[in-house]
């Protein structure tokens, strides 16, 4: 007999808005005297306090604008949004396993709403 897990929903977050939700998390865990974090969720919040430079708001706004672009789905303009990449190497290789590539002009108008961001 084999347990499968369905998955029931997904959303992609960003990491500031990731951060929101751990910090909502970690004050009610700080209420709770008696229930201590647990690594991976003290390891969770030190990334996102480490790498989330945008607030929410800015950072939905960053992912609108990646996903204007015609080659640039849900997923990835999370991916970009995140990672922030700087020139076109670090860009392609989010596209990596992507069934197609980007020319250079595609990557040069990625980049330039990313460096309005970074």
């Amino acid at each position: 007999m084999t347990i499968f897990k369905a998955k029931l929903d997904e959303e992609y977050l960003t990491l500031a808005e990731t951060k929101a939700v751990l910090e909502d998390l970690e004050v009610e865990r700080a209420a709770d005297e008696d229930r201590e974090m647990r690594y991976e969720l003290k390891r969770a919040i030190e990334h996102v306090n480490r790498f989330a430079l945008l607030d929410p708001e800015e950072s939905r706004e960053f992912v609108s604008q990646l996903r204007e672009l015609e080659k640039v789905d849900e997923p990835t303009a999370y991916k970009i949004a995140n990672l922030r990449p700087l020139d076109r190497d670090e860009l392609r290789a989010v596209f990596a396993q992507e069934r197609y590539t980007l020319s250079g002009d595609e990557l040069d108008e990625i980049l330039d709403i990313v460096r309005q961001y970074a």
